[in-house]
């Protein structure tokens, strides 16, 4: 059986030292103190993780791992995982949330295995792996990114492009009747494939 997120991470956090030569610990405290003498350089996850990688050798899933734990912004990092959903759906946002929650009622049909896992920008589903994600973009628009590798883009399922590199597709949602047929279709599909 597939682990869940939680598990993974830490099996990655208790593994650390032996992989890494550092507990995570050791590598937050160093990693915190290199944002300090370069917080723009630093202030990002991709920016982190590129540090962790060129300058510690530390490998792509670790490096992620030390981000999130850096930036808080994964959920086993938040005091409540729905602090993270508010938070993204807050101020500007705010009008975006029906669109949140009609993708989740449609996604939550699908099976009881879904994972539903808040991060600090973006909500991941999940079955064995991650199949979609969630992100309010922009004040008027919800990206979702979907894994459907070997699709075709199309007009409204468009390649990923630089959205986001752990979906395949993204299609923009402005309105909450556009998470039709179509948009759980392509979800649900994903979803079988995970």
């Amino acid at each position: 059986m597939a682990k869940s997120p939680d598990e993974m991470a830490a099996s990655m956090i208790a593994n650390m030292p032996e992989k890494t030569g550092k507990s995570l610990e050791q590598w937050l405290k160093l990693a915190r103190a290199a944002q300090k003498k370069a917080p723009a350089d630093l202030a990002k996850h991709g920016q982190i993780v590129k540090f962790l990688k060129s300058e510690h050798g530390m490998t792509h899933g670790f490096a992620g791992l030390v981000a999130h734990k850096v930036l808080e912004s994964d959920a086993g990092s938040a005091a409540d995982t729905g602090d993270l959903i508010d938070a993204q759906y807050a101020g500007a946002k705010a009008d975006l949330r029906p669109i949140y929650e009609a993708i989740m009622k449609g996604v939550g049909s699908f099976g009881k295995d879904v994972e539903v896992a808040p991060k600090k920008a973006y909500v991941s589903l999940r079955r064995k792996k991650q199949f979609a994600i969630v992100q309010p973009s922009t004040k008027t628009r919800v990206d979702v990114g979907i894994n459907c590798k070997g699709r075709e883009p199309t007009a409204r399922l468009e390649a990923s492009g630089s959205f986001n590199s752990m979906v395949s597709h993204r299609v923009r949602v402005e309105d909450v009747g556009q998470v039709d047929k179509q948009l759980l279709g392509w979800l649900r599909d994903a979803y079988k494939d995970a």
